[in-house]
């Protein structure tokens, strides 16, 4: 009987891009847009089928995960656990990472790789390290309440490039509702009151609230609705970073995370779809309340029905960096598309106790006036 193939012989071979000239190691370079050799500087494009990403339906019945199709990221890949903050990245497997890239930390394990669904679209890197350090330079240097040292001075930060998983979800949405609408309305009304011991009438305007039921209906569809796939961050930092242009998108190829690291997302679709409807019923409550129009709006009640809902994992790049000012961790992000800021910095106090004071000063003369012209 024929002996069967090593297991290992059937498995994907891990990527990597030599220069065709020199042999060394072609990275992604943010400013070409292309693979360029760190030693001869030789460019090479990166393929692109100009296809449309795809968008999967969401069946949360099943699990993605057990399609080896939608698993494939393009390499053998490795997965990196830290045992300090618990954060999982993908990388080549024949390439090593000593530090987190979340927390900094150097307690950083192989361990081994399971199957996750592979990005459908990335946007590559735009902002090079260099110009990432340069906007964070300028958006300290804008925050109130922060010490001057801190402001003028330069600060030392480890930044890691870093692909951050995302889901985005589609959603076609039909609500029915009903609610009572409040009008206002005024009339003139008879009032008396005393003045230097002595009764007198006037007549003054009073606002009055006219209520009716008022039903309908409200369809709307939703596109890419983004949610973040990991539970690395604080979800407000990375809120504010979200300024992503999504028309830029491009199709996955492993040639985009040469050099950089990918995070594994954290966040499942079940759970990221659940992030996405809470958006979604919020915007069309928004949107219900400025149909019904009115001045005032309550006991609203709706009813949606979803369909054609879809999904699609991808990849967008982010600067991610960690400093120390006078003892204490403090962190900083940048949007690798746009150069957008987001991150926490020290507290000066003594700026902090004048503005307090000087707004109890100002309310304390205002009151002064006040009482001087009554």
């Amino acid at each position: 009987m024929e002996a069967s193939a090593p297991k290992e012989a059937n498995a994907k071979a891990p990527v990597t891009f030599p220069c065709s000239g020199c042999g060394g190691p072609m990275l992604f370079d943010s400013e070409a847009q292309n693979l360029k050799c760190q030693y001869c500087g030789r460019e090479e494009a990166i393929e692109d089928s100009g296809s449309q990403p795809v968008e999967y339906d969401l069946d949360l019945s099943g699990t993605d995960e057990e399609n080896a199709a939608l698993t494939d990221w393009g390499f053998r890949k490795q997965t990196l656990h830290c045992e300090s903050c618990g954060g999982d990245i993908v990388l080549p497997e024949l390439e090593t990472a000593a530090i987190c890239p979340f927390c900094g930390s150097s307690k950083v394990l192989s361990q081994q790789d399971t199957a996750s669904i592979k990005p459908e679209t990335v946007i590559p890197f735009q902002i090079s390290m260099k110009q990432a350090m340069a906007s964070f330079k300028t958006w300290k240097s804008k925050r109130w309440f922060v010490p001057n040292a801190f402001k003028n001075g330069n600060i030392v930060a480890r930044l890691s490039g870093l692909y951050i998983p995302y889901w985005t979800f589609d959603a076609d949405t039909d609500s029915v509702y009903t609610a009572e609408r409040g009008d206002y309305h005024s009339r003139t009304v008879t009032r008396t009151r005393t003045v230097n011991g002595k009764t007198e009438t006037y007549t003054t305007q009073e606002r009055y609230t006219v209520w009716h039921r008022v039903g309908g209906e409200y369809d709307r569809w939703f596109d890419d609705v983004l949610v973040p796939a990991s539970r690395r961050y604080d979800g407000k930092l990375l809120e504010k970073l979200n300024n992503f242009d999504l028309s830029k998108l491009k199709e996955y190829r492993p040639e985009y995370l040469s050099g950089y690291l990918a995070e594994k997302y954290s966040v499942p679709r079940s759970e990221g779809w659940q992030q996405a409807k809470v958006r979604i019923d919020n915007a069309i409550e928004v949107g219900i309340k400025r149909q019904i129009g009115g001045d005032e709006i309550r006991s609203l009640r709706t009813r949606t029905q979803y369909s054609g809902l879809t999904y699609k994992h991808l990849l967008l790049p982010i600067w991610n960096a960690g400093y120390t000012y006078r003892g204490k961790p403090y962190r900083y992000m940048v949007n690798a598309q746009t150069g957008l800021v987001s991150g926490t910095v020290p507290r000066s106090p003594w700026k902090i106790t004048f503005f307090v004071l000087f707004c109890v000063a100002a309310v304390l003369i205002v009151l002064y006036f006040i009482g001087q012209s009554q």
